[in-house]
């Protein structure tokens, strides 16, 4: 009886002591890391990127006065684009693209000819980082204009500079991305141009663009 006494004694004069170190010093506060997985993440978002794209283009004409439309041409584009963070989730995504537009039309005549025209796009995007994997992006882009072909049904080709007055239209660009991997991008785009394109007859075609591709980011 008297050594189970003496254990409960001991017992509570440990409790005690644990009880007031923890009164006068307070509980240990521990400094946990964020999950690797979240640490990669916030610092590749604040690094500035640099990639290659390439798209497939969809393109045609619409006439701004009366809304009909040019038959669709396939097409493409090339360039260089830059992933400029600012406070997440928005960074600046501005880029330099060689771009084919165009569209097919039959002429008064009937005959059928197809109209390619070279453009130095330069969209100067926001990029919005939604969700992991998945971007929005909206913004103006300045489209110079460099060259134009049509070639006929007989297989004739003629060049002029098509429709440019001043040879640099402004377009409006929405488009979304999904993020492959950390290098590999999958890219959509619709291109509109908002200024006026007016031809020899006065009318007011504007180039409609839709474009799918991939996007390869140097880390």
């Amino acid at each position: 009886m008297k050594k189970i006494l003496f254990l409960l004694t001991i017992g509570l004069l440990v409790a005690g002591s644990v009880s007031a170190q923890t009164y006068y010093y307070g509980p240990r506060r521990v400094h946990r890391r964020p999950p690797p997985a979240q640490q990669r993440q916030d610092n590749d978002f604040y690094k500035v990127k640099v990639g290659l794209t390439g798209s497939l283009n969809l393109a045609n004409t619409v006439d701004a006065n009366s809304y009909n439309s040019t038959s669709t041409i396939a097409a493409w584009n090339a360039g260089l684009y830059f992933d400029v963070p600012l406070v997440y989730p928005l960074s600046f995504e501005p880029e330099v693209l060689y771009s084919q537009k165009g569209f097919a039309a039959n002429l008064n005549d009937g005959t059928h000819f197809t109209s390619r025209s070279g453009f130095i796009d330069v969209p100067l995007l926001a990029k919005f980082h939604v969700v992991p994997g998945f971007n929005f992006l909206i913004g103006p882009q300045l489209s110079f204009h460099t060259n134009t072909t049509n070639t006929y049904a007989d297989g004739t080709t003629d060049h002029y500079n098509y429709g440019t007055d001043n040879g640099m239209l402004l377009d409006g660009v929405i488009g979304v991305s999904f993020d492959i991997n950390r290098s590999v991008e999958l890219r959509a785009r619709y291109t509109l141009d908002l200024s006026n394109n007016y031809d020899a007859d006065n009318q007011d075609y504007r180039n409609q663009v839709w474009s799918i591709g991939l996007g390869f980011t140097f880390q």
